[in-house]
């Protein structure tokens, strides 16, 4: 198992905790690397924000000024501007440097999807030398759907409609082709909002669009540590990707080292229980199929 959904830093203003945002100071790195080897995994796909990269903030813009919602634009922008500190080109040197070093990582970024901007941030990133990019809904206009500073936006907007709105956007991703991997492509969830039953039409067309554009989704433990405490996707969702042909990567979307290769067991046998044998690893954006173990 790899593990291809892994961030070098947490969120937030630097709290003292590990090195400073932006830095990749000896050792950093090799303790991801340490930490998922020892839980069986055989490589580390590195995933940093797009997003919190300043030097290419401009490519986004400031995307939450449309958001008639003043309180969600508010917290959007205070949040990108708090959590904003990194640099991509230091994040890029410093995983190559890692691969250079003979470390099994791969370079990747997670990349949010904006309908008005993606375009221009894959021609960006079309100069680097990434092994894979994924691709996350966390934005619906300037509402940020995974926070908790505005949870109150599901019960205002209601969760049909917070739903239709997230898949919506998620399905376009899909369609995109833009990325290789959608990163935690039902989200919507995560605080434990539910439709009174899946909404597996909605499932259906992300897999659909996925399969079209040669997607791939990943299955990860992440929202086992959430109020959802489910795997993302669900397992409904899941037999939809299977369905429709849609290949997979294994990831724990860890923050830190130690949350690296986390339920790798749990990853593998989720995604057997859905129909699948194989998972994929990636190098220089092409997709290669290996054994699911």
């Amino acid at each position: 198992m790899g593990d291809h959904h892994v961030h070098l830093h947490p969120h937030g203003p630097y709290n003292g905790t590990g090195p400073a945002l932006g830095e990749y100071p000896p050792g950093h790195i090799e303790a991801y690397v340490e930490t998922a080897l020892a839980r069986g995994a055989d490589e580390v796909g590195f995933t940093e924000h797009f997003y919190r990269c300043a030097d290419v903030s401009h490519l986004l813009g400031a995307f939450w000024e449309a958001e008639p919602r003043q309180d969600l634009a508010t917290q959007s922008r205070d949040f990108v501007t708090s959590d904003g500190a990194l640099n991509l080109e230091d994040y890029v040197v410093a995983v190559v440097a890692a691969k250079d070093r003979g470390l099994p990582v791969k370079l990747g970024l997670e990349v949010d999807y904006f309908p008005e901007s993606i375009a221009a941030v894959c021609d960006h990133l079309a100069q680097y030398p990434f092994d894979f990019l994924i691709g996350s809904v966390h934005w619906v206009g300037g509402w940020s759907v995974d926070h908790d500073d505005v949870v109150h936006e599901y019960e205002r907007r209601g969760v049909e409609a917070a739903y239709a709105d997230y898949f919506a956007l998620e399905t376009a991703l899909a369609a995109s082709g833009a990325v290789d991997v959608l990163a935690h492509a039902d989200v919507i969830k995560k605080f434990g909002h539910r439709l009174p039953e899946p909404p597996v039409d909605w499932y259906r067309k992300v897999a659909a669009a996925a399969a079209e554009s040669g997607t791939a989704i990943e299955v990860s433990t992440a929202g086992r540590y959430k109020p959802v405490a489910e795997m993302y996707p669900a397992p409904e969702f899941l037999a939809e990707t299977w369905a429709a042909g849609v290949g997979i990567t294994l990831a724990s979307d860890a923050h830190e080292p130690g949350e690296c290769g986390r339920d790798r067991d749990v990853a593998i046998e989720y995604a057997r229980a859905a129909g699948y044998t194989t998972r994929l690893r990636f190098e220089n954006r092409n997709a290669i199929e290996v054994p699911l173990q």
